[in-house]
């Protein structure tokens, strides 16, 4: 099976916010992130855009966080791109406008997905809207862009599974589906 290319970012927050986060960079590089834009314009984190080569996203995405991961064992994943996405970014990814993504959506209320947030700014799981795309709209998605959004969920689905409360969560899925 023949490697293909990922495009996703990866944000951490640092262990020590006043530690420069340019001390990491050459270690990063050396550390099997060569592959990555490094950006540190935030104070205490740090965020690496990957154009990573792997047989599947799954293996993509976790390299990646082992490789940070080895060089600052202590950082800690805020968020796996792409994955929350607003009317916008939907729109670029499909070649909209964003008027045209919202008539889109408000047109086929019953079948597009359900946000995860609503407001002033909804947002929904690029996974679930690529899957809308392909059987609701007959749209063709790239397997790559589908396999990332689709592990980038899991990833940050399970990142956030630490803060559970167990028992919280018997009793509420007892109820909630």
């Amino acid at each position: 099976m023949s490697n293909k290319e990922y495009e996703f970012t990866l944000k951490f927050s640092l262990p020590d916010a006043d530690v420069d986060p340019e001390t990491y960079v050459s270690q990063l590089g050396g550390a099997g992130c060569d592959d990555a834009i490094i950006g540190i314009g935030q104070k205490g984190k740090i965020a690496l855009q990957f154009n990573r080569e792997a047989d599947n996203a799954y293996n993509a995405v976790l390299s990646a966080i082992r490789d940070v991961k080895s060089v600052i064992p202590t950082a800690r994943l805020i968020e796996a791109i792409p994955d929350l996405v607003g009317l916008s970014d939907i729109a670029d990814l499909m070649g909209f406008s964003r008027q045209n993504m919202r008539k889109l959506m408000l047109s086929h209320s019953m079948t597009f997905p359900d946000p995860v947030h609503t407001g002033a700014s909804a947002i929904w799981h690029l996974s679930n809207v690529l899957q809308w795309f392909e059987s609701k709209q007959n749209k063709r998605i790239a397997d790559s862009i589908k396999e990332i959004a689709e592990t980038n969920l899991q990833v940050n689905l399970v990142k956030e599974t630490e803060r559970l409360d167990v028992t919280f969560q018997a009793r509420f899925s007892s109820f909630a589906r």
